[in-house]
């Protein structure tokens, strides 16, 4: 059995290629849209979420100061990012240490530039935030999840649950 333990370190790329400079990341949260049901034959409510329509998600980039990747980030312009992940995972089987590389891929429109703080001898809190239209999360080579707001797809473990609405609305 494998048992995921940590995560060892990570980089983020702008385009796949240009490695950023120093930031903490907080991945987008994706939190279906839901509508309550409420009437004759239910016994209360039920917030019944929008199939495979998801809300507002953002990306944040902490940055240690405020530097040009941090400027950079305020362009009123869609980015794409490359966050590359090396997670130790312990093989109970073998009793041996396994590296399981995530890559996560995020494109989206930047909403925030927070400049932050001046406190001498401490970093500055500078932050980016992006608005996240598009987001693939690969583990170990194999695609785990895919949402793309604007061309209506939702995968999730290669079962795409809005193919069908596509075809639907003649996609």
């Amino acid at each position: 059995m494998l048992i995921p333990e940590k995560l060892i370190n990570f980089r983020v790329f702008e385009n796949g290629a240009d490695q950023l400079g120093l930031a903490d990341v907080t991945l987008p949260t994706l939190e279906a849209i839901t509508n309550t049901i409420k009437g004759a034959g239910l016994a209360g409510e039920i917030d019944s979420p929008v199939l495979g329509h998801i809300g507002s998600a953002k990306l944040e980039l902490n940055w240690r100061t405020l530097d040009v990747p941090a400027a950079h980030f305020a362009a009123p312009k869609s980015f794409l990012f490359d966050i590359r992940e090396a997670n130790q995972v312990k093989d109970t089987g073998t009793g041996e240490y396994v590296i399981q590389g995530i890559k996560v891929v995020v494109r989206g429109v930047p909403t925030t530039a927070a400049l932050g703080k001046g406190d001498m001898g401490t970093t500055s809190d500078t932050k980016t935030t992006i608005e996240v239209d598009y987001i693939k999360v690969t583990i170990d080579g194999k695609e785990v999840l895919e949402a793309d707001k604007y061309n209506y797809i939702f995968k999730v473990e290669g079962k795409d649950y809005l193919k069908d609405v596509a075809t639907a609305l003649g996609l």
